[in-house]
């Protein structure tokens, strides 16, 4: 019988794999497939398991990762202090929740005053402004949390956001962040722009926003209507003001602007009090927002509090519940994905939902499509919630149509004719997804293959986005990702000349060129995430690349791998976080002769270097550290969140891994473990010395 910490292992790495490739679409391809209530769902759970299952949390956990990655086509600015993300609550019992965790880490009881901030969250595009003696010097976009894309000439074309801070005795150094965004009034201007000149319109006010500032020419991002509020800071020395509240409050002398409704609370009926009243004047803002903010007002409260994860303790999101309509179900289309997966979209009668038209919605999969007892001519329920392509909730059964039938999915591939079948696994369980098992001689998993191994995460090849692969594969220029590398010398010897393809000119061609020759060197995690592997995302490429060192090596261990029961197979299910599942999935790919046959013929045009690695110039970096008895001049929560900030990893139990003990008075069983194994135990106050904290 499979054990409790086991099957949490494999729900963890399950989910593990579904929030990556969430992500992905996300950030990267700007195609969300589930909205933003399943995927906090999503998340919840996970972090529920790494909270129930310490064990399965590591450094390369989903519930650690922030954003994606900037893009090729920017300059990249490195963030001197990390721009993360909020956790979010959704009711009125996690708001409560959320301050009583604050009490319990920082030891104060109900009776102890506690002041926070509530502002509206705006659902734009994060921005970091740099000020060096009041004068603007760059600006970037969030990234992937430590560095970001420097769009420093698009921002200055915004009108709202000045070149120079105003006031005297400013700090030498003032890191601004905000969010850019878009008003209703101007999103709606811009679009009938964009339909006037037969130009593509956009989604949301999000987009716009995002597609504006994200512009090569300053020149369109400067006839692009964009807006700014700033709301909190990154690297700032010194700081003028000891509260959230007057922190803002500076930022509005200097200057900038700030938003109007932020307020302060004392408790938690003021905080629910703000978040209605700012829900009830939502419609009328002119611009979106998702829901409120909150945060611990007292800045040396926020320094104690820390950082859980990929977001302060001190801070989190209230959401605003989802949003709804009802509209007519027209039909349900079968779509096909990069590793072959069949996908119903429902085709909807066009209806408003929260401001934007919906003509499409996910219904996941066949057995979600039974569960609600959805039918083509059906009146369903579309939810959406924020900017995320939305889901249909349910049918209203009092008007469905008198002939309808319940929708049959089907077993052939519609991309290829190939069967479509869903994979049982060791224990008898069957995947909840049809995939086509047509494999490399399906079109939709081919071009899509090529669109992952060429995104943002894997080689981020400017100027190969979709329509280029598309093109080039319908002309047969590049059929297998080695294709990709060869391209420029086919081209030579070729009498038809890409440079003369609609959309081509001698400079792109140049410039696309340019970018292949420089993604010849890749490191090694984003070369295993590019493959498109089953269940490897970003994650696992990561825990594979540190484990092996080298593809050589992951290939020879993945071959002798075959047998359940080989060594190879052992190796690599015991490597943190890579499970039976994952390693199944790597198994297959690698025996795969099709696949041999591509990798041989692209590791041929590479050279792979060694996984990025983030360096710290701290003590501890990167040693595992336990901490055990009472320590007395703080608590186990806040030197456990100092250790994570100054990049060590903590760990609840002593092992052969653990590196350094922390130990106070009434340490047990932990230190008897420690002096046993001859691991290095230290005072509390020699822990502070050590990182420079005593004091």
């Amino acid at each position: 019988m499979t054990s409790p910490v086991e099957k949490a292992r494999l729900e963890h790495q399950k989910l593990g794999a579904d929030i990556a490739a969430h992500d992905q679409r996300y950030y990267q391809d700007d195609a969300p497939t589930i909205t933003d209530a399943d995927y906090d769902a999503l998340r919840r759970r996970y972090e529920a398991l790494e909270a129930e299952f310490p064990e399965l949390r590591t450094a390369d956990s989903a519930s650690l990762r922030v954003g994606a990655a900037p893009a090729a086509k920017f300059g990249k600015i490195k963030h001197a202090v990390p721009m993360l993300s909020l956790s979010n609550v959704f009711s009125d019992e996690d708001v409560a929740e959320f301050v009583a965790r604050i009490r319990r880490f920082l030891g104060l009881d109900a009776a102890a005053e506690l002041t926070f901030t509530a502002e509206p969250k705006i659902d734009g595009l994060s921005c970091a402004l740099r000020y060096e003696n009041g004068q603007l010097v760059s600006a970037a976009t969030r990234g992937d949390g430590f560095e970001g894309e420097d769009v420093t000439a698009n921002v200055r074309t915004i009108g709202e956001i000045p070149h120079q801070l105003t006031g005297a005795h400013l700090p030498a150094i003032c890191e601004v962040r905000g969010e850019i965004y878009m008003s209703h009034a101007d999103f709606a201007a811009l679009n009938a722009r964009q339909s006037a000149a037969g130009e593509k319109l956009f989604a949301n006010p999000r987009n716009a926003a995002a597609g504006s500032l994200r512009q090569l020419d300053p020149a369109i991002t400067a006839a692009r209507p964009l807006k700014f509020f700033a709301y909190a800071w990154g690297e700032l020395e010194p700081r003028p003001a000891q509260s959230q509240f007057d922190m803002v409050q500076w930022f509005a002398k200097c200057g900038l602007p700030v938003n109007p409704l932020m307020q302060r609370c004392t408790n938690e009926a003021q905080m629910l009090a703000v978040f209605r009243a700012i829900e009830a004047i939502r419609a009328s803002l002119g611009y979106d927002i998702d829901g409120v903010v909150y945060k611990i007002d007292d800045l040396t409260l926020q320094e104690r509090l820390g950082f859980v994860s990929r977001s302060p303790r001190w801070a989190t999101a209230h959401k605003f519940p989802a949003e709804r309509a009802r509209t007519r179900l027209l039909d349900i289309e079968i779509q096909v994905g990069r590793t072959g997966v069949l996908t119903p979209v429902a085709k909807l009668a066009p209806v408003n939902v929260g401001g934007v038209v919906v003509s499409n919605a996910t219904l996941h999969n066949e057995d979600e499509i039974r569960r609600k007892d959805i039918r083509i001519g059906d009146m369903v329920e579309v939810q959406r919630a924020g900017d995320v392509i939305p889901q249909i909730t349910g049918s209203v059964a009092a008007e469905r149509p008198s002939d309808s039938q319940p929708f049959v999915f089907p077993h052939i591939c519609p991309a290829c004719g190939s069967a479509a079948t869903r994979e049982i696994d060791d224990k008898g369980n069957a995947d909840v997804a049809y995939r086509c098992t047509g494999g490399l001689i399906c079109p939709a998993q081919a071009i899509e293959r090529l669109r992952h191994f060429a995104s943002r995460l894997a080689f981020d090849i400017e100027g190969l986005g979709d329509k280029q692969l598309e093109l080039f594969y319908t002309k047969g220029l590049i059929r297998n990702p080695a294709d990709i590398f060869t391209l420029e010398a086919r081209d030579a010897a070729s009498l038809t000349k890409i440079k003369n393809f609609e959309g081509f000119g001698d400079l792109s061609v140049k410039n696309l060129f340019a970018a292949i020759e420089a993604r010849r060197s890749i490191s090694l995690n984003r070369f295993i995430y590019a493959l498109g592997i089953r269940h490897i995302g970003e994650v696992n490429a990561k825990r594979l690349a540190r484990h092996f060192g080298s593809f050589e090596a992951l290939r020879s261990t993945a071959k002798a791998a075959f047998a359940a029961e080989s060594e190879g197979r052992k190796e690599l299910i015991s490597i943190e976080g890579i499970g039976p599942i994952v390693a199944e999935a790597l198994v297959e790919f690698i025996h795969e002769p099709h696949n041999e046959a591509v990798l041989d013929a692209l590791l041929a045009q590479l050279h792979l270097e060694p996984m990025e690695v983030a360096s710290t110039a701290s003590p501890v970096a990167g040693k595992t550290v336990v901490f055990t008895g009472a320590l007395e001049r703080m608590s186990r929560d806040e030197a456990k969140a100092m250790a994570e900030r100054l990049g060590a990893k903590t760990s609840g139990s002593v092992s052969k891994k653990t590196d350094l003990v922390v130990a106070g008075p009434g340490a047990g069983s932990k230190l008897t473990q420690a002096q046993t194994l001859g691991i290095k135990v230290i005072s509390e106050d020699e822990w502070l010395d050590m990182v420079g904290g005593n004091g």
